[in-house]
Formats: C-alpha cells, structure tokens, sequence
C-alpha cells in the first residue's frame, strides 16, 4: 500500500488508481474493481443512487452505473442490498442478466431526505487525493511545444519569428506571462490561439469530493470532449476506463472584465448544498487568459495578494464552506493581456512571479501592409495599386500609430459603403478616405 499526505492527513491510495499512474507514461483512470477502490462509502454511493432514481423513475442496474460512473460489478450488489432492505423494488427483468429497478415508499422518503442535504444526481465524485495525484502525473508528463508548434498556431496571424522565440519558452515554463502593449495589436488573439498549440488530452473528475463536501469540476463552457484513445492493436480501453473521469482537450479558461474575487474561490450554492470549482482549478493542466487585465472589477492589488504564493509554490490553498482549508495544485500557463505596462499595474514582487512579459508593439510599415493585403484578398475586394500606400499616407499625415486591427476594419468600412451604393467592392481612394473618416471621427 502507497500512502499519500494532502493536508497534513495521510490517504491510502487504491491499486486501481495506482496502476493508472504508473502503468505507462500518462495517466489513466482504471476503472475500480470493488467498493473500496472508488474511495466513497457504501453510504454515499447508495444515497447518489436513490437520488438519481428519485430524479428519473425506473432504471435498469446497467443504466445506474451509466449514470454514476461506477462498474455495474459494483453497483451491482449495492442494488440488491438497496432492495433486501426494502428501498428499490424489481419492475421487470432486463437484458444481460439485469433488472429494472424503482423507489419503494420508503425509498421516495429515504431519497428525499438525501436530496435535501445535497441535491447532486451527476456520475459520482472522485477523493481529492485522487485528483491531486492526476494534475501532478499529468503536468509533469506534458509535452513541451516546439517552434513548428507554435507557428503552426499563429497561422492565421501576423507575427514574427521573433515573437516566437518569446512565446515559446514562455509556454513551456507552464508559469506566467505578460501580454502587454498598445490596443488593437491582437494580444487577445495571440493569447487565444497559444492555448490550441498546448496538444494533449488530460483526465479530469467529474466531481471531486473531501470531508463532506462535492466540488464540481467539469463545466461545458471551458472543457471539450475528446475521444478515448485506442490502443497499439486498435481495441479501445473502455474496460479500463473509469467513468467518472472524462477525457478533455487541455482546458483553456478565458475571462476578462467579469472577474471578481468569487471566482477564484469554491463557491457555495446552498439551495443544492455543492460547491463550484473556481477557475484556477477548473484550468489545471491547461492555460488561464485573464484577457484586458487591469481593467476588471477587482484590483490588480487584489489578486497578487490571492495568487502571489501559488504563482510562487505552485500550490492554492482553497477553504470549503465547512471551514476546511485544502491544498491543491497550481498547474496552468497563465497569460495576463493588458494595454498597460506590467509596472503600473503590480508592484514588483508579482512581477518576479510571472517570470515572462511580452511586448506586442505596433507594425512597422511593411508588415501593415501585408496585413492589408491580405484582408484585401480574403474579404474578395479586386486589387487596387497604392491603396496600402494611400492608406498609409493617411497615417502619416495624421499622426497616427498603426494597428494591426486596423487594414480589417477600415475594409470592413470600404466594403459595407460599396454595399450601400450597391457596387462590387472596390478600392477607390475616396472611398478609403470616407472610411477612414468615419473610423477615426473624433468623438
């Protein structure tokens, strides 16, 4: 027996979990063989079921495991106990041996109470200590990125190899990173499209569980499905597989003015008595974009004070509603795009901890327009010569910065006039001059 400490507690770390661990170079969830190795009590999984039949009616034993994620060779017995003692009763037979069941009286009552202290009908949660185990295997086991990678990426942008050459280590230090220059430059869109070169698939629970309380993890806005890999002779390891994990493309969690100091908690609903996971754990293993930073409804001084040790130890310390502090990972790329300069934003200890700023400057007048060109053909305009040259001297004459943003919007303009005057799109220099005149109209 392997024993692992979280929170100073000592955990017994089942077999089945083990030989996911160290049975090849990623981890595995394998599917529990007997009640002991789900980590639950026979006293949680039996009051998960009776709610679930409260929540749908009749149901084969099959369909129960189905819907909690445990082995039907489990849920099996427990179903069987569940109806000696007069809680379920037999509908009719099922196929494979099996049996549709639904509540007696007394198993409506009984599930009724179970639901008043937590109303959670999902696939059963999985011991903290489990999940601990899973962020720490699968962040150490990732792949770093490479610079084709990372090309491959930013494709559909304009950059440099310069540029990459900054992102690159950045992305593999899998700590923090500083996006920041002038608006309109596609800091966002960089920051978006790294988190498609990250690859890989990671494991997480559905649900996780510790002294009482049940954590949601899996949320549908920030975390895609992906397909159970096969084996080298192509036979899929359903059978190994436990279901209450799901395997998910590396999770990217994007917020930007909507972030509150809440989020960043487990956060307590008491009318079902579960908790939600906040976004740091929710982007374990993956990639956290705290897009237009500076400009939300917390202060920037706010949350250096909540992430300055796990940005440091790589450990959050989270507290559940019963009072309980506990640890866990801190493993994520962190990406903070801003307009504004890092050092007007933190002090200089945050700074030390996000170890990479990047600039994204301006474009100089050749990659402007590449950039124009470019939309030119892919918005279908006919060619024009020295439109990019008329737009720029526009520029020049005004004083104004060039944006990256800019050559797509002001065609945007061009192209939505000449739909007004019901014309092919074209590029005549009038037509770019009332474009720019009403893009750039001071307000």
């Amino acid at each position: 027996m392997i024993l692992v400490t979280v929170l100073n507690q000592t955990h017994s770390i089942d077999s089945a979990l083990l030989s996911g661990l160290l049975g090849g170079d990623t981890f595995w969830p394998t599917e529990p063989r007997n009640l002991d190795e789900t980590g639950l009590s026979e006293s949680y999984i039996d009051a998960l079921i009776l709610k679930i039949f409260l929540n749908t009616g009749t149901l084969s034993g099959r369909a129960m495991a189905e819907r909690t994620g445990i082995p039907f060779g489990v849920v099996e017995p427990l179903l069987e106990a569940q109806r000696t003692r007069q809680l379920i009763t037999h509908v009719r037979p099922a196929a494979f041996n099996d049996y549709y069941y639904s509540l007696s009286e007394n198993g409506q009552k009984r599930a009724q109470t179970h639901m008043s202290h937590c109303a959670y009908t999902g696939p059963a949660p999985v011991p903290l200590s489990d999940y601990v185990l899973s962020v720490e295997a699968q962040a150490a086991g990732l792949d770093p990125i490479g610079y084709d990678d990372l090309r491959g990426a930013l494709s559909g942008i304009s950059h440099n190899n310069e540029l990459l050459d900054q992102l690159g280590p950045a992305i593999n230090s899998n700590s923090g990173l500083f996006l920041f220059g002038p608006p309109g430059n596609g800091k966002t869109t960089i920051a978006r499209c790294l988190t498609q070169c990250l690859g890989q698939e990671v494991w997480i629970p559905h649900a996780i569980f510790d002294d009482g309380n049940l954590i949601k993890v899996q949320d549908d806005a920030f975390h895609r499905p992906m397909p159970i890999p096969e084996t080298g002779d192509g036979i899929i390891k359903a059978q190994q597989w436990d279901r209450r994990w799901i395997r998910i493309q590396r999770p990217t969690v994007i917020v930007g003015g909507e972030l509150v100091m809440d989020n960043l908690e487990v956060r307590h609903d008491p009318r079902s008595n579960t908790c939600e996971a906040p976004l740091q754990l929710k982007s374990n293993c993956g990639c956290l974009l705290i897009d237009d930073f500076g400009r939300q409804r917390i202060q920037p001084e706010e949350l250096l004070n909540r992430w300055i040790i796990p940005l440091e130890n790589r450990i959050d310390f989270l507290t559940l509603p019963s009072g309980k502090k506990i640890e866990l990972p801190f493993e994520q790329l962190i990406i903070f795009s801003t307009n504004l300069n890092p050092d007007q934003l933190v002090d200089e200890a945050f700074l030390r901890r996000v170890p990479y700023k990047i600039m994204v400057d301006d474009p100089d007048p050749k990659e402007f327009t590449r950039i124009f060109n470019h939309n030119v053909e892919k918005m279908g305009f006919a060619p024009a010569k020295g439109a990019a040259e008329h737009l720029l001297r526009f520029y020049e004459q005004s004083g104004r910065s060039l944006r990256r943003c800019q050559p797509r919007d002001i065609l945007t303009q061009v192209n939505n006039f000449c739909k007004y005057k019901k014309i092919p799109p074209q590029l005549r220099p009038d037509f770019l001059d009332q474009a720019c005149k009403s893009y750039f109209s001071e307000l």
